[in-house]
């Protein structure tokens, strides 16, 4: 959708929730009524008209390009080439990975060695891949969903299995607030989505945390990674031993 037809669609949305109809605001701007279903209709409307009905509704610009912003869907995932663009540089792969966690740039910039220049560009990359919307001053905002995940067969998962896992799962997992767990059963499939949802839950859970203790100071508070997963899977070592009628 371009942005005329945005704000546009936006100009409705505001006059429906005021209770406003075309044949009022056209007795408020002083044109026929069938000018202003055409103007709607055609879905170009020029900036004067814009504010023309932005006086009506007692609205100013910005808050309507607030409204626009907002309206736009967020993304569940990336398209294959976004994701191979993200991991084929790692500086990019964890700007992305900061960004995600909800990371200012002035924390991006503390915690890695990237220069302001460099950082602002990777944000540049980030806006015109669809994954944040960088505004003024190195201020962001995601443009993905609560639910957004990479993709299952994806590149930047790939990625994860062959360089992250093996580290990741070599660790100890003795240390306070750490936990490694392993639990096998057989339980029915209508449970096994509730047991997911459960677990996507966790995972929510653990990233408003995060937002939540973003202002404590560093020395009350430590770097996790939570993984969770749920697979109907046999171990490999095991399945030659698997009858073959179980």
């Amino acid at each position: 959708m371009n942005t005329s037809q945005a704000l546009v669609d936006a100009l409705k949305a505001e006059l429906r929730r005021a209770g406003i109809t075309y044949a009022a605001l056209a007795r408020e701007l002083g044109i026929a009524e069938s000018s202003v279903k055409r103007i709607f209709a055609k879905g170009d409307m020029p900036l004067s008209r814009v504010d023309e009905v932005l006086a009506v509704l007692k609205m100013d610009f910005t808050e309507l390009a607030e409204r626009v912003v907002h309206a736009q869907p967020l993304r569940h995932e990336l398209t294959l080439a976004q994701e191979e663009a993200v991991v084929a540089d790692r500086k990019l792969l964890l700007a992305a990975i900061c960004a995600l966690s909800q990371w200012t740039f002035e924390q991006i910039r503390a915690a890695y060695r990237y220069t302001e220049p460099e950082l602002t560009g990777y944000f540049t990359r980030l806006d015109r891949l669809g994954i944040l919307e960088l505004r003024p001053m190195n201020r962001y905002r995601l443009k993905l969903d609560k639910t957004f995940r990479w993709r299952p067969d994806g590149p930047v998962m790939a990625y994860f299995r062959r360089e992250v896992v093996p580290d990741y799962f070599g660790g100890g997992f003795d240390a306070e607030g750490e936990l490694l767990m392993l639990v096998h059963g057989s339980i029915g499939r209508t449970r096994a989505a509730l047991l997911v949802e459960r677990l996507q839950r966790v995972g929510q859970d653990f990233a408003q945390q995060h937002l939540a203790d973003q202002k404590l100071p560093d020395a009350q508070k430590d770097a996790y990674t939570l993984v969770v997963a749920m697979r109907s899977w046999l171990f490999v070592a095991f399945r030659d031993l698997k009858r073959e009628d179980g």
